[in-house]
């Protein structure tokens, strides 16, 4: 059992990360139809910064609590995890992420056909190239935090998560009108599957897995202490 434990850390971490992040969308979608105000975009970021932030102080000293594809693949390219091991975390992601989807779609059905469960979808008169571009941008900061506040030794104990937290609540907030700030492929995958919407999908992949590996490839070369 002690083998799977961090796979079923970053299940149960990205499973969180959908169902209170997408979730999020899904309320504010019908607090708004019900005549409310809703929690709109800042009430948005504010769900997926501290999802995140609880997952990584809860689940961090099992898994690392990657909970994302896109810095899983920056540890990988950077030799901090093996590729064997790498792919069973992503895939433990998107198994997290499917299944968050899939309950938000049991408790808000009227949420499929309209928000689609909170996928992250581009905003109107978005190209694919910006699409791609804001998604590597603020996922090069998320993976550059994640290496110098989580990875680091140098860096001060116990408060990685709050700022990977902070920053995800940054992204999210500037990214939020032209991609919705995704950051992660499984946080726009799980809530894809279970909606049956993929438009623009690939900027969800390609623009955070390019804008980690390049984080962390800078951070390793650059910023990280040289052994010997």
């Amino acid at each position: 059992m002690d083998n799977y434990r961090p796979y079923i850390a970053e299940a149960l971490g990205t499973f969180a990360l959908v169902f209170v992040g997408a979730g999020s969308v899904c309320a504010d979608y019908v607090l708004r139809q019900n005549g409310g105000a809703g929690v709109g975009l800042l009430g948005i970021s504010i769900a997926f910064g501290l999802v995140v932030t609880t997952m990584v102080y809860a689940l961090g000293y099992i898994s690392g609590c990657h909970i994302n594809p896109a810095a899983t693949i920056a540890f990988w390219v950077t030799k901090r995890i093996e590729a064997n091991k790498a792919i069973f975390y992503i895939g433990s992601q998107l198994a997290g992420a499917i299944a968050g989807g899939y309950l938000l779609g049991v408790l808000f059905p009227q949420a499929i056909a309209t928000v689609h469960l909170g996928v992250t979808s581009l905003g109107k008169g978005v190209t694919l190239s910006q699409g791609m571009l804001m998604e590597f941008i603020i996922t090069f900061f998320l993976v550059l935090v994640i290496f110098a506040t989580a990875v680091d030794q140098r860096a001060p104990k116990g408060f990685a998560g709050l700022a990977i937290g902070i920053v995800i609540l940054f992204g999210v907030m500037v990214g939020g009108p032209i991609t919705g700030g995704s950051m992660n492929p499984a946080r726009t995958f799980g809530p894809a599957v279970a909606s049956g919407f993929y438009e623009h999908h690939l900027v969800y992949w390609v623009g955070p897995v390019l804008g980690g590996m390049v984080a962390g490839l800078l951070y390793e070369k650059v910023f990280a202490e040289k052994k010997g």
